[in-house]
């Protein structure tokens, strides 16, 4: 995997003399002359911020003003997968309060596929794609057993799809406040007398 980070400038090294003043040291620089973030440094004073060693790399980051080398920032700046605990170099997903690696975004029901860009459903600081979300949490029709997702109809202490509440005996959905009941099954007003 290719390390792509944030931002890299590029610097130059020119090898003739200059009237520019090093950044770091505020000194004339007379030789090699490094140009990089619209300054100039003497090249053993073009160090990173944090491990302080010379930038020898054409590419960089920078961070408060200042170069970095690769190494220290994705050490010390990249975002950690909240999954995995590893530097994130590449695309970030930021989801319940964390950062994630593309890939290591996934429903944790049963089809663990990759969730980035798409709708999700929260429970417990976990992600579910829509389906396992309904087949994991969604209250189930006492009729059919399928998750209920919409509207549904309460009644004999059970939630129904309104279409699955049907008459015991003719099969008919049953529309109306009233209703009979045989062994805990509804019957229509009609099959009832």
């Amino acid at each position: 995997m290719a390390l792509r980070l944030p931002k890299k400038p590029i610097f130059k090294v020119i090898h003739q003399s200059s009237d520019n003043k090093c950044y770091k040291c505020n000194e004339v620089i007379t030789k090699r002359i490094i140009t990089a973030m619209g300054k100039s440094w003497h090249p053993e004073h073009f160090t990173c911020r944090e491990c302080k060693e010379p930038i020898k790399d054409l590419t960089f980051n920078e961070k408060f003003g200042e170069p970095v080398c690769s190494e220290c920032f994705l050490a010390k700046y990249s975002d950690i997968c909240y999954a995995c605990k590893q530097p994130i170099r590449e695309k970030i997903i930021k989801a319940l309060g964390h950062t994630w690696h593309e890939d290591h975004f996934v429903c944790n029901g049963i089809c663990e596929k990759p969730l980035s860009g798409s709708t999700f459903y929260e429970r417990d600081g976990k992600a579910y794609c829509k389906d396992d979300f309904e087949q994991m949490f969604a209250e189930k029709c006492f009729g059919c057993t399928k998750p209920i997702t919409d509207k549904a109809v309460i009644a004999l202490d059970a939630k129904w799809h309104k279409d699955c509440f049907k008459c015991k005996k003719c099969d008919k959905a049953i529309t109306s406040n009233t209703f009979a009941v045989e062994d805990n099954k509804p019957l229509c007003t009609i099959c009832a007398n």
